[in-house]
């Protein structure tokens, strides 16, 4: 290869599942123009970051799955070099994918116990096996961020936890999952975006802590992760002035954080691969195109994931890099395309999806996760209520048909109550609906996942909480963020707090065979919660 080619290897620009064949046709020109390295599947433009600015509507596609395996095999038909295809499926390919199995959140895993770390390890190869039958080698997952900012916008139910020893053991049983598998993991994203209250898709993180202090916690986990081979680390969009001479240089564009901190001072000599190069904190730091690619390339990053100005980024590196450098970077990124057998003809791949090996690792993982948060109850006296039909069921953003509802209804014929929506829902009638009930069993579905607007929990509901746990006898079961918990007023007074996690149909069957049948509950809290 000439040195324009192997400079080539490092970009991988950003693909969309659903995107137009006039796009298709210029991706396909750019791979045989630039020989570029490898490329990142998104779902569509609009589900991309850039969405948070422009709005656009997510069109959905129960063809997502096919068009990504047509896609894959395209695109590496018109590469000269075999392309590394990577995704972000930290949850499993229903991250990006439609219509593909889901696994649990990775703070839903944390509420694991340590000894049962191997359904950890399951959950990493079964998304390996999901990745290979549409034709991935590499999983930009998972997180080795630890959960210790509440406020965090962006990581949360995406970090194992707060315990830095249980996020790196998880995370490497992750990692383990996927290379037996044969496909490429990664820890991200160094030196560590959990204690952040920044959105770096929108903005800068600013890391206040010193060396002395990300060295006793943020960077355990990546730590633990070069100790047992880990084959790439991301680099996070986060500034970290102690270790960058006072600066609030993104570690994306800092030579101190990679080449002094990750490379010299740990000792890593793997893969490093950039953060997006389209999130807002570094993407408008420069006018002149190609000027970010080759800053982030002059930092160390190896990778230049969703690199936007390819043939600009390649001059930019041609024109300032040292051949050594180039070549440095070359050899790591050949030597992960040689580990997923990209250049061996003869490796086949057997893998396909399977819902069903999911669903029984789904209703595994809930059956040892669920978490008792308050258990005050005289379970008989709730049967009895039951019996004396005084106890209602209340679904909260759900159908009352739901699974959890309607399998304790099955059992117990329990009057259900839904509310969907706040909107036109009448408060006054559903209260005097409810007045004669002693007991209420309350299923809160968070609807979102992240912090932002009490998780779009509307203020009608909190109010009604307060209401009901001054005024009844309640059991609550929150599937979802247990970061929502805390918001709840009154919720030292509920009789029973189970936090599920998931809102999956193994969950909740799960969740409501712990109330029939009173099971006691094996999972822990990942986070602290401070309970009002």
């Amino acid at each position: 290869m000439t040195l324009k080619q192997k400079i080539g290897q490092f970009f991988f620009p950003a693909v969309f599942i659903n995107d137009t064949e006039e796009n298709i046709l210029a991706m396909e020109e750019m791979i045989k123009k630039y020989n570029i390295g490898g490329l990142t599947f998104f779902h569509s433009r609009a589900s991309a970051a850039t969405n948070y600015e422009s709005k656009k509507k997510i069109e959905f596609n129960d063809n997502s799955y096919n068009r990504l395996k047509e896609l894959i095999v395209r695109y590496q038909k018109c590469a000269s070099t075999p392309l590394l295809m990577s995704i972000d499926a930290e949850w499993g390919l229903a991250m990006r994918v439609e219509k593909t199995p889901q696994y649990p959140y990775a703070i839903t895993l944390g509420a694991l116990r340590e000894e049962q770390k191997e359904l950890v390890y399951e959950v990493g190869k079964q998304i390996a096996s999901d990745l290979k039958s549409a034709g991935i080698h590499y999983n930009l997952a998972p997180l080795a961020d630890i959960n210790n900012n509440p406020n965090n916008p962006v990581i949360g139910y995406r970090s194992f936890g707060e315990n830095k020893e249980k996020v790196a053991s998880f995370a490497l049983e992750y990692l383990r999952g996927m290379s037996d598998e044969g496909v490429l993991g990664c820890l991200k994203h160094f030196p560590g975006h959990g204690n952040t209250n920044v959105d770096s898709h929108l903005g800068l993180p600013v890391l206040e802590e010193n060396l002395e202090q990300l060295s006793a916690n943020e960077l355990y986990p990546f730590i633990k992760g070069i100790e047992n081979g880990v084959d790439s680390i991301m680099i996070g969009h986060l500034a970290v002035p102690a270790l960058n001479e006072g600066k609030d240089t993104s570690a994306t564009l800092s030579k101190n954080i990679i080449q002094k901190l990750l490379r010299e001072q740990l000792g890593y000599d793997g893969l490093v691969i950039s953060d997006a190069l389209n999130m807002h904190s570094v993407s408008k730091l420069y006018e002149i195109k190609g000027q970010l690619e080759w800053e982030a390339f002059n930092a160390g990053n190896d990778i230049l994931c969703f690199a936007e100005n390819v043939p600009e980024g390649i001059q930019a590196i041609i024109e300032n890099a040292s051949e050594e450098r180039i070549n440095e970077s070359f050899k790591r990124i050949w030597q992960c395309k040689e580990k997923v057998g990209l250049f061996n003809t003869s490796v086949s791949n057997n893998c396909s999806l399977s819902f069903e090996k999911a669903a029984n690792l789904n209703s595994k993982i809930a059956k040892n996760s669920i978490t008792k948060v308050i258990d005050n109850i005289d379970f008989e006296s709730l049967k009895k209520a039951n019996q004396e039909q005084k106890v209602a069921q209340l679904s909260l953003y759900k159908p009352a048909k739901n699974e959890f509802a309607e399998t304790i209804h099955t059992a117990w014929n329990s009057e259900q109550f839904n509310i969907e929506s706040v909107d036109d829902f009448d408060f006054v009638a559903f209260e005097q609906n409810i007045s004669n009930f002693e007991y209420l069993i309350i299923s809160l579905f968070v609807p979102k996942a992240k912090p932002l607007n009490k998780f779009e929990i509307d203020d009608a509901v909190f109010d009604l909480f307060k209401k009901l746990l001054e005024n009844k006898k309640c059991l609550i079961y929150l599937f979802g963020n247990p970061y929502a918990l805390p918001l709840i007023p009154n919720l030292k007074k509920a009789l029973r707090v189970i936090e599920v996690y998931q809102d999956f149909e193994e969950f909740q069957i799960n969740a409501a065979n712990q109330l029939l049948f009173n099971y006691e509950c094996s999972g822990k809290l990942p986070v602290a919660i401070d309970i009002q």
